[in-house]
């Protein structure tokens, strides 16, 4: 069985979805979701679902507890779900091909460091794109730099404001990232 650990710093409604999609997989299974934020929306969706959520601060990002705690469970897999923390080299490096980020925008476009949230959609509307989308990539030591591994699109109206998009946005997050992740690990 892979362990699939799950980062995210919001409300976690990514980090949900994927553990109702791999709740009674026969080979993958979703063993414990990390958070940098002791008051993320994350930890009581996790509490609800019977699955472990662990707060860390920062500082154990950078000086291996993290890592250390990785290991300890075993962890083949990690997917970043609104993650908003650089994630360190090292962590990088004992995951290589293994360790995957979601980005509400077709990346390289709107992307890097303040791309996330609403911040991301208001570039794309004051971009005056016609489409927007999500990308899920291979976590690198920048953020949303990494190599791409599928893209999803969606119209972006006249009209659009950031709200509305960001519902777009969700819907392709929650129809495609859990079929990508499946993919991958198998």
């Amino acid at each position: 069985m892979k362990q699939l650990v799950i980062f995210a710093s919001g409300s976690g409604s990514n980090a949900e979805n994927l553990i109702r999609h791999f709740k009674n997989h026969r080979n993958i299974t979703v063993s414990a979701v990390l958070t940098n934020n002791k008051d993320a929306g994350v930890i009581a969706r996790t509490e609800k679902l019977n699955i472990p959520c662990r707060v860390f601060a920062k500082k154990q990002f950078d000086d291996g507890t993290v890592l250390n705690f990785l290991k300890e469970i075993k962890t083949d897999y990690i997917v970043l779900a609104g993650f908003l923390l650089l994630i360190p080299i090292t962590i990088i490096d004992s995951f290589p091909g293994h360790l995957i980020n979601l980005h509400p925008a077709l990346l390289p476009l709107h992307g890097g460091k303040g791309f996330y949230g609403s911040c991301v959609h208001e570039s794309v509307i004051k971009s005056g794109a016609i489409m927007s989308g999500i990308t899920v990539h291979f976590v690198n030591e920048h953020f949303d730099e990494g190599k791409i591994l599928f893209q999803a699109a969606c119209h972006v109206s006249k009209t659009e404001t950031a709200e509305s998009l960001a519902k777009k946005i969700h819907e392709l997050e929650y129809q495609y990232l859990p079929v990508v992740v499946e993919k991958l690990i198998r």
